[in-house]
């Protein structure tokens, strides 16, 4: 991943192409599939791979554990980070009165489950001033009535990483409420330190290089109260196919309930597999690998005339840069013709640079932007 020969051997997918959009989409290493082949023969041998199944399974939640710096016990295992987020407002019980802060920066499934009209609370945005989330503006949202704030470690619109340590300091020190931080732009990408967060959320598909089909939920044991799903199921459930199972249902405690069915295997075997090939180059050296190709990305894009919408504040930098252009459909459609691949939605394109990245996949997009904007 972080040479030439191993990204010939793990990604030969990447050859000859200039892939810069895992902020979307992860490119899984051949590992990934192995994993998904092995998962086939497993289930092959019928009621027999549940073994192997569970082994999967277990091993998944010993590293999530590992990254999210939390016991296996503390990690469970849903289909996406939206369920996990609707999990959690039907855990949090919140009425009327309550109060949540969520943010403009944000993706739309940790923000949206405390927007609908079953929801009681009254939703709090905290907003972005010029791309950038600042404690100035947060701190006046926060009152004893506020019982979340759910927020994105990196920001999937521009690439913006809070300071999580003074973002849970400032929150602590003026209110009682949780925090939920979605870490799915930074898991696999950035060294994690989630001290201090009461619930992390993470999809499988982008930066960890697994498959689609996966939420990582983290709940601390000291908020398993506040974090027990309420929701029917049977995966989730302290005895589903006991001689009282028709008078009450109750949910294991804490992660446990947020895996209410039957385990979507062939994504766990992936994930696995994602987890340990990342595991096995170290998120460190990927970030010592890939900062500098970011910032040297940054630099360039700052002589072109785009407007960008990702700060040039390199403590707050993650993977991420984006910019706004008023022909980015023509710009996007400009790169895809020469093989550059970056996200384009609603004017805004966004670059995400990886381990499996290179100093040629810069130059290369920054000489095809500028023909472009030519």
């Amino acid at each position: 991943m972080l040479s030439t020969k191993t990204r010939k051997r793990d990604f030969p997918s990447l050859e000859g192409k200039t892939y810069l959009n895992s902020a979307a989409e992860g490119i899984p290493p051949l590992a990934v599939g192995e994993a998904l082949q092995q998962y086939f023969a497993d289930k092959q041998l019928g009621m027999d791979g549940r073994k192997a199944h569970a082994a999967q399974w277990e091993a998944v939640k010993a590293l999530t554990a590992e990254f999210y710096g939390l016991t296996p016990a503390e990690i469970g295992i849903c289909s996406c980070a939206s369920e996990a987020y609707n999990l959690a407002a039907l855990a949090l019980k919140l009425k009327k009165g309550d109060e949540v802060v969520v943010n403009d920066l944000d993706f739309p499934a940790g923000a949206t489950p405390w927007l609908q009209p079953a929801c009681p609370a009254t939703v709090k945005v905290w907003r972005n001033l010029s791309g950038a989330l600042r404690l100035e503006d947060l701190v006046p949202l926060l009152t004893p009535k506020t019982r979340l704030v759910t927020v994105s470690l990196v920001s999937f619109y521009n690439g913006f990483r809070i300071t999580l340590p003074e973002v849970i300091g400032a929150i602590k020190k003026r209110s009682n409420a949780l925090v939920a931080v979605d870490v799915t732009q930074a898991l696999g990408r950035v060294p994690l330190d989630l001290t201090g967060a009461d619930l992390i959320v993470s999809s499988t598909h982008k930066w960890i290089l697994a498959s689609h089909g996966g939420g990582l939920v983290g709940v601390p044991k000291a908020r398993t109260a506040e974090w027990t799903a309420p929701a029917g199921g049977w995966f989730n459930l302290e005895d589903a196919f006991g001689a009282n199972r028709f008078d009450k249902a109750v949910s294991k405690p804490g992660a446990a309930s947020f895996s209410v069915g039957m385990p979507n295997y062939p994504a766990v075997y992936a994930i696995r597999a994602g987890l340990e090939y990342i595991k096995g180059v170290g998120v460190a050296n990927i970030d010592a690998h890939a900062r500098p190709l970011v910032l040297q990305c940054l630099e360039e894009l700052k002589k072109l005339p785009v407007e960008l919408l990702t700060p040039d504040e390199p403590e707050h930098i993650a993977g991420i840069l984006a910019f706004k252009h008023p022909k980015a459909d023509e710009l996007h459609a400009k790169l895809l013709k020469a093989n550059v691949h970056v996200m384009s939605h609603a004017g805004r394109l966004r670059i995400a640079i990886h381990g499996y990245n290179t100093a040629q996949d810069v130059e290369k997009l920054v000489k095809e932007l500028k023909a472009a904007l030519k």
